[in-house]
């Protein structure tokens, strides 16, 4: 008797190391709960080991992806399917979720997170929303491709939500209701997929089949323009961004991490699964892709330009950034999908450092209450005043961050990304996308080097905070910073696992 499906543990597993992590911590605490150090090494072990199972998809090739789940009939009918793109973003995902457990891994037995709910449903949740990023990469039909989705969502609510503030409370309802509307949204586009391909999975050869119908390509147009729409939310793309900031302010600077870092790449690896198979769609698509990446850029990087919180100022550069990340993808070509992936998990390595240091810096100046407003820990870029002075390393890996995502030597990394991004839009020539990028590219530098320019300021003894030391926080810098300036040194280490 022929098995329905066909099922490979080992080729899952990205997904369920950290699924089943984050049932472990939760059993962990209802047999162990005063083992709180457990509960994070846990956490981490389950991500190293996802990690270590997405390597051998990331160096495989695009033509003979690893594939499970699969049907018998129609042939390639497999509902999982993760090649060097889909895997190299399972690996970005899992690698930031374990810098954002190591910012918030307690520095002693006294000391926890400054979060609600206990270090298990920290950890868990953390762990569950990077299992639906790994997952959604890789999913390969509707079904599981919307609840992984979700998956990697829902969660990041309830981080935001965790600090138990009012601006946290806000930060979480603006986000819920957000995703409500992107649900919809993606929900809709689905379900006239469905109906125009005639097939639950996303595959080229159902797409050609539907664009050949006058009917059935008008549906399949709109049902693409609201995919792209609804992940647009989870992207922050313009016009679809406004909950970004106030999410990101409400939270921990940890949790802004998460939210810049894994939740983008989990939203991109959901983009990337529904515009591969589109090759020949057509203009409608590019044009709305063009204008989203144009108004994101302008927008979030006009909007930096004046923030004073630098956690406001990193939102408002996600905005901007998120708009060079869909740049290639107005190709729709594989040469687009590989660039946007690469500019996205280097931005990815920048921005975790930059925000690894916001939270050190914060640290030391937070107060005794954790649920004290935000503006009160050293959110404003006076606290960074002679900070390249007074603690070089961390000036020096901020400074570094910064020249990255500006684009601008000695962050090599940030500079190739951005040309890497640019080369597929310049060669199917579209220039005037290209014009609007080279001018935002000028703009972006401005705002980074606002910041940096206070790094290099005489500094205030009075204001300039000494960061503690927390083992977790000093971790998280040595890898993120060793990261970088290793990408930097050698960019094709990142750039050329998606070649």
């Amino acid at each position: 008797m022929t098995s329905l499906v066909s099922l490979d543990a080992l080729t899952l597993g990205p997904v369920l190391a950290v699924a089943a992590g984050a049932a472990l911590v939760l059993l962990l605490d209802v047999v162990a709960p005063r083992l709180r150090g457990a509960h994070f090494a846990l956490g981490a072990l389950s991500l190293t080991a996802g990690m270590a199972l997405a390597v051998p998809g990331a160096l495989g090739s695009e033509s003979t992806p690893l594939r499970t789940l699969c049907l018998p009939a129609p042939v390639g009918a497999c509902f999982y399917e993760a090649g060097p793109l889909a895997s190299a973003l399972q690996l970005g995902a899992l690698a930031s979720a374990l810098v954002v457990l190591l910012l918030v891994w307690p520095a002693g037995r006294a000391q926890t997170p400054q979060l609600r709910g206990g270090p298990a449903v920290l950890v868990a949740l953390v762990l569950s929303a990077t299992a639906g990023a790994a997952a959604v990469a890789a999913a390969h039909d509707l079904g599981s491709w919307l609840v992984a989705l979700e998956l990697a969502t829902l969660p990041a609510i309830a981080l935001v939500a965790l600090r138990g503030t009012r601006p946290a409370g806000a930060g979480a309802l603006s986000l819920l209701t957000t995703s409500l509307v992107s649900f919809a949204m993606v929900v809709l586009g689905a379900a006239l997929w469905l109906v125009a391909s005639g097939t639950p999975v996303f595959s080229s050869g159902a797409v050609e089949r539907a664009l050949r119908g006058e009917d059935t390509r008008a549906v399949l147009l709109l049902a693409v323009l609201l995919l792209v729409g609804g992940l647009g939310f989870k992207l922050s793309l313009v016009p679809f961004h406004a909950w970004t900031p106030q999410a990101y302010a409400g939270g921990t600077e940890p949790v802004a991490a998460f939210l810049a870092a894994t939740s983008k790449i989990a939203a991109l690896a959901a983009l990337v699964v529904v515009l591969r198979p589109l090759s020949q769609i057509g203009a409608p698509v590019l044009v709305a892709i063009g204008v989203l990446a144009a108004l994101s850029m302008t927008v979030g990087n006009v909007l930096a330009l004046v923030q004073d919180d630098p956690v406001r100022l990193l939102a408002w550069s996600t905005v901007a950034q998120a708009g060079w990340v869909i740049l290639p993808l107005a190709t729709l070509s594989p040469e687009g999908l590989a660039a946007s992936g690469g500019y996205l998990l280097a931005y990815a390595v920048a921005t975790l450092v930059a925000f690894t240091v916001v939270t050190m810096v914060s640290a030391a100046a937070a107060p005794l209450d954790p649920r004290a407003p935000a503006p009160s820990h050293g959110r404003t870029l006076a606290a960074y005043r002679g900070l390249l002075r007074t603690r070089p390393l961390l000036g020096a890996a901020l400074g570094l961050a910064l020249v990255s995502l500006a684009g601008l030597p000695p962050g090599v990394l940030g500079l190739v990304a951005k040309v890497v991004a640019l080369r597929p839009v310049v060669g199917e020539g579209m220039w005037v996308l290209a014009l609007v990028a080279v001018a935002n590219a000028v703009i972006g530098v401005a705002v980074y080097l606002r910041w940096f320019a206070v790094l290099l300021q005489e500094p205030e003894p009075s204001r300039v905070p000494v960061p503690r030391a927390a083992s977790g926080a000093v971790a998280a810098l040595a890898l993120t910073g060793a990261a970088l300036v290793l990408t930097s040194v050698a960019p094709q280490l990142l750039l050329g696992l998606l070649a």
